[in-house]
């Protein structure tokens, strides 16, 4: 017991994670807080010795950044929140299966009722695909008017049409020969314009709202933007919900050019691609 309590009290009281690229900073009790979880083991039977760190000394996990915030959420207050058209529930049930959080992987499995039928806490709160498939195989907890009228969130992704639009800014340099690239298409920031029932639903939780938050959901906003910063990502997103490409454009200026004819030239472009469900 005593050697537990020595190695606890070699950690510091503000703990550091590097999460799959996502920096954490928590408290060492929150971290301790569920006993026999993988963290407990990791922060109180452990040295920091021990431990694998980043370059910048940050305790390293190489699992799912964006999901470890409802890890965190689960540790501070034993209870977990998702957000509204939350699509990645079994991928966070495996999170919490990882990380040795028995009870909040338990919380987020399917909920089966005694006649095999799936519950309806799925219904309520699971992402808008598996609620479906739920509400349309049918609980006994489920009443008539539940199953033949879904309300709009737990509709199938393939039935709700509409529009994306996906924008970025970027810049490259045209080296003094105009044959090769010194750099190519930094993209500093990709925007998502169209309704926000619509955008939430197609990237959940990788959709930043910070800058026009609050929206009701049959409003259209062109301020959200995506937390990473490859287009290949969206696009892929996109394409397995059922988008395609109808229509792309594109402008570019020359944002400096030196009067020494020795310098590169610098340019900026902005781009837009328009995406269609039907």
């Amino acid at each position: 017991m005593a050697h537990s309590e020595n190695q606890q009290s070699s950690f510091s009281d503000i703990i550091e994670l590097n999460v799959g690229g996502q920096v954490y900073v928590t408290r060492h009790a929150t971290l301790v807080s569920v006993p026999n979880s993988l963290l407990w083991t990791m922060f109180a039977q452990k040295s920091p010795t021990e431990l694998p760190k980043d370059s910048k000394g940050r305790y390293f996990f190489d699992r799912d950044g964006f999901l470890f915030r409802y890890i965190l959420d689960y540790l501070r207050e034993r209870d977990i929140v998702l957000p509204d058209f939350f699509k990645e529930r079994g991928r966070l049930q495996k999170e919490a299966e990882f990380f040795q959080l028995h009870e909040l992987a338990q919380r987020l499995r399917p909920a089966v009722s005694k006649d095999n039928s799936l519950g309806d806490e799925l219904c309520a709160h699971g992402d808008p695909e598996e609620a479906s498939l739920a509400c349309a195989l049918g609980s006994s907890s489920i009443t008539t008017t539940a199953v033949s009228s879904p309300t709009p969130s737990l509709r199938s992704p393939f039935q709700k049409q509409g529009y994306i639009t996906i924008g970025y800014r970027g810049s490259y340099t045209i080296g003094r020969d105009i044959q090769t690239d010194a750099k190519f298409r930094r993209v500093a920031r990709i925007t998502v314009c169209g309704k926000t029932s619509l955008a939430k639903e197609v990237f959940g939780d990788t959709l930043n709202e910070s800058r026009d938050p609050d929206k009701p959901p049959e409003r259209y906003t062109s301020r959200y933007y995506l937390k990473y910063n490859f287009l290949e990502q969206a696009f892929d997103r996109l394409a397995e919900v059922g988008f395609r490409m109808v229509a792309c454009s594109s402008t570019g200026t020359c944002a400096y050019a030196s009067s020494d004819p020795n310098e590169d030239k610098i340019w900026t472009s902005y781009t837009e691609y328009v995406f269609s469900r039907d």
